[in-house]
């Protein structure tokens, strides 16, 4: 099963999220992505074995009982390689110094966790992110990524982090369909939650 791990945004950050887009995105040549599936990726697991899953939740469960909450805000813009070149156009997350400690270490857990239960982990260094849009080909976004730069959204306290099944081919328009599997707090939970 192709699954990953992220942070998923409350309703009402997609919310404001989307509407800042909503006038956009007919410019351009993307393929944007719709704002269900908005998120930041902690872990890539490319092929979950069945047999595995539930060490993965598991795991992930612990993984997440060591961190604790932090604020977060959606802002800003920035390309993947670069703007001049671009494949991907994302919206990157704010964080104070405590914050990005503990969003580093839980991606750095969940990794760790899906390793420990037998499954591969895809990526490369973890850059906290939004993806919004992806091309085609390479292009040039430098406007994008300025016009990006004068957004800022709510923020939000960042609590719980999902494991989400990914169904290619499976939403509309031939796009992925995403499953939360399992959604895991941050911190020990008090008992009677």
């Amino acid at each position: 099963m192709r699954m990953f791990v992220a942070v998923v945004p409350p309703e009402e950050v997609v919310a404001d999220l989307d509407a800042f887009l909503a006038v956009r995105r007919g410019a351009g040549e993307f393929r944007w992505t719709p704002a269900e599936h908005f998120h930041v990726t902690l872990a890539f697991l490319p092929d979950v074995a069945d047999r595995h899953l539930d060490e993965l939740v598991e795991r992930l469960g612990r993984a997440g009982a060591r961190r604790t909450p932090f604020p977060a805000r959606i802002t800003r813009g920035g390309a993947f390689p670069n703007a001049a070149r671009a494949k991907v156009l994302y919206a990157g997350v704010e964080l104070d110094e405590a914050g990005h400690t503990e969003l580093g270490r839980l991606a750095t857990g969940t990794r760790a966790a899906a390793s420990k239960a037998g499954t591969d982990v895809e990526g490369g260094r973890f850059r906290a992110h939004l993806t919004l849009a992806r091309l085609g080909r390479p292009g040039e976004v430098t406007n994008w990524v300025r016009l990006l730069d004068g957004y800022g959204g709510p923020t939000w306290t960042v609590d719980e982090f999902a494991l989400v099944a990914s169904y290619l081919g499976e939403g509309p328009r031939k796009r992925p369909r995403y499953e939360v599997v399992e959604t895991f707090r941050l911190g020990k939970v008090a008992v009677g939650e």
